[in-house]
């Protein structure tokens, strides 16, 4: 039967493309139809590999994920990319469109957020993509023709890129200061334990000094120690306070750090141009 098969499909095929076996001389030219059989054969074709193909492993959306917008039950898929264009997000399943279609061959797709309405203009419901340096903030094409007519602008994509450029300055400046409260709490440490020291020596050479005077100095010599004991006592104190001040200090620059590095590599020109403002003038 597999023979029988594959010499009737090759006869269909032959069929098709090949010239008719009359010698006929079309005029004019006979419209090319469409070959019914074949189609039915191709579409069988389809359906086979489509059936044999394994279904893509499921990836609910948990808490704090953001769930596809197309899938429909009570469960959906986690949301991997969202289009700007679209203001939807995508599971894996639903976003191959984006990648196969010419249609949403211009598509902006980011990192999956919830935040799709803080990309669009509440005045003209059209995607932010401009940034307007006359009043500081992102506004989109029609803004530029309307309120914002004759203002200095420019792409977000251009804006993000000079304060890139700024924001690697100040990552460079909070490095800088972090490096130099690291020396000064390392030098202020090692003064705190000479500190220490000194003041145990001097307790010490005190005992020596005061063990070989004769008794009618014995109350000033603990006088004279606990003066000492005191002064240590202030001393460190003092010391204790400003290296508490400047681990505090350092651990809010090592967070600053961490922030500014983390939103250097954010893909969302939006978010990074309404934060990075907060920590170019800090």
């Amino acid at each position: 039967m597999g023979c029988i098969k594959e010499s009737w499909d090759q006869d269909v095929l032959k069929g098709v493309y090949s010239c008719p076996q009359c010698r006929e001389t079309f005029i004019p030219r006979p419209v090319l139809k469409r070959n019914i059989v074949l189609a039915e054969v191709v579409e069988k074709l389809k359906k086979q590999r489509l059936q044999a193909a394994p279904p893509p492993a499921l990836c609910y959306a948990g808490p704090g994920d953001v769930a596809c917008d197309f899938c429909t039950g009570a469960r959906k898929q986690k949301a991997l990319m969202s289009c700007l264009v679209c203001l939807a997000s995508y599971c894996e399943t639903h976003l191959q469109p984006h990648y196969e279609s010419p249609a949403f061959k211009k598509h902006k797709l980011v990192k999956a957020t919830a935040q799709l309405q803080e990309k669009i203009c509440s005045h003209h419901d059209k995607l932010l993509e401009v940034y307007c340096r006359t009043d500081q903030h992102c506004i989109c094409l029609l803004c530029t023709m309307d309120e914002h007519k004759g203002h200095d602008t420019v792409s977000a994509a251009a804006e993000r890129t000079e304060n890139q450029r700024q924001l690697g300055m100040s990552q460079q400046k909070v490095q800088q200061r972090f490096q130099e409260r690291e020396k000064e709490l390392k030098e202020l440490q090692q003064a705190v334990e000479s500190l220490k020291l000194s003041a145990q020596a001097a307790v010490e050479d005190s005992d020596q000094i005061f063990t070989e005077l004769i008794r009618s100095i014995e109350r000033r010599r603990s006088e004279v120690k606990e003066l000492i004991r005191a002064q240590e006592k202030a001393q460190v104190s003092q010391a204790e306070g400003l290296l508490e001040q400047l681990k505090q200090e350092i651990a809010e620059l090592r967070k600053r750090s961490t922030e500014l590095e983390q939103l250097s590599h954010t893909e969302d020109h939006i978010h990074f141009l309404q934060v990075i403002k907060l920590y170019c003038y800090m």
